[in-house]
């Protein structure tokens, strides 16, 4: 079976790595200036709430750079044959979180140059994501047009925490250049804190799992706006790959939409199709978390209201702690050569073809 894993992270030991890709005064203010964490880390405004273990899984213990790739290759890569592994990087996104968005971009260039300097040869198996800094969409539309046409690119990210709903025409620059670029837009979880409005709808919860078992919240919101504010009427070819998100509420959220758009289609003329039809030909989820309901026929009966046969796409979100087994997934059986390979090459189209038949 051919394997695209949609959501692996490269990690560093040190976000000193950036250093050589920077200059000027942001290369002054990144060795020099405030951090909110250890020494080494990625500035960014910090979260309300800290994982009670880290985000990382117990047996991945880096010690020099290279051990980030080789633990990756043994554990992961080589362990359950992965033939694309799809780099989304980790502390990036959060230059999301900043309130100066020339620094941010200037980190999200250091880390895609270093990206693709130091990541993409290491393994023909790696296929990169650029970062883009979205509270600048005039910057991030640049950084997307500077780096975009490298052939080992396949999408652009950004993380789900943000200032305002991703639909906003504000953000349109970042589209109009992923449609020029022929890339995706993925947003993956993170960016909670600093600048961005808060994940959870109430406000600020407490706990780590309280907080990541409902920041899907977050998501649904992404998902309505991008429909409502007709951003694939606009760029009918553009995919969006939400990630990390969950999966088990799109159903429901999709049911309350095209209730409303039925009642209440005036609002949005320049909308042609119901918000269930835009999802199923723009919008592709990431497996990983999948919910786990006792009985896993509710899960699937679930996946089948979405069209998860076909929206799917397989995640394992190494090395995280919750990351996901290639063999323990618990999707329908009959789906699974479309979820965890298929539907991948439609949305990433750099990804040569032929690759899934020399697996076969």
């Amino acid at each position: 079976m051919f394997i695209v894993d949609c959501d692996c992270h490269n990690y560093w030991c040190s976000a000193t790595v950036l250093e050589p890709y920077m200059e000027g005064l942001f290369k002054d203010m990144f060795v020099r200036g405030e951090r909110t964490g250890p020494r080494g880390a990625f500035p960014h405004g910090h979260r309300p709430w800290f994982h009670p273990e880290g985000f990382a899984r117990h047996d991945v213990n880096p010690v020099e750079e290279d051990d980030n790739y080789l633990i990756m290759k043994e554990k992961h890569l080589d362990k359950y044959s992965i033939d694309v592994a799809i780099l989304t990087g980790d502390e990036p996104i959060e230059a999301s979180t900043l309130a100066n968005p020339y620094y941010a971009n200037a980190l999200c260039k250091a880390y895609n140059d270093y990206m693709i300097d130091y990541w993409l040869p290491k393994d023909e198996r790696f296929w990169g994501s650029i970062v883009v800094a979205p509270q600048d969409p005039h910057l991030a539309a640049a950084e997307i047009r500077r780096v975009g046409g490298h052939p080992r690119v396949v999408q652009v990210l950004v993380s789900h925490g943000a200032a305002r709903p991703y639909g906003d025409p504000f953000y349109h620059p970042i589209y109009e250049a992923c449609a020029e670029m022929g890339l995706p837009f993925a947003m993956h979880l993170g960016g909670q804190g600093g600048i961005n409005s808060t994940p959870i709808g109430a406000g600020p919860s407490t706990f780590f799992w309280e907080t990541h078992a409902i920041l899907p919240q977050t998501a649904m919101t992404h998902m309505a706006s991008l429909i409502a504010h007709g951003v694939f009427e606009k760029w009918p070819g553009l995919k969006v790959v939400i990630i990390e998100c969950g999966v088990a509420w799109v159903p429901s959220v999709l049911w309350r939409l095209d209730a409303n758009y039925k009642a209440l289609r005036k609002e949005t003329p320049w909308l042609k199709r119901l918000p269930s039809e835009y999802f199923k030909s723009n919008i592709r989820m990431s497996t990983q978390p999948l919910e786990q309901p006792a009985n896993i026929q509710h899960l699937w009966a679930t996946l089948e209201a979405m069209d998860g046969e076909n929206t799917l796409m397989f995640a394992s979100d190494y090395p995280h702690w919750d990351y996901d087994d290639v063999n323990k997934l618990h999707v329908p059986p009959a789906w699974r050569e479309k979820i965890f390979g298929l539907n991948a090459l439609d949305v990433y189209t750099r990804l040569p073809r032929p690759m899934a038949h020399a697996a076969e």
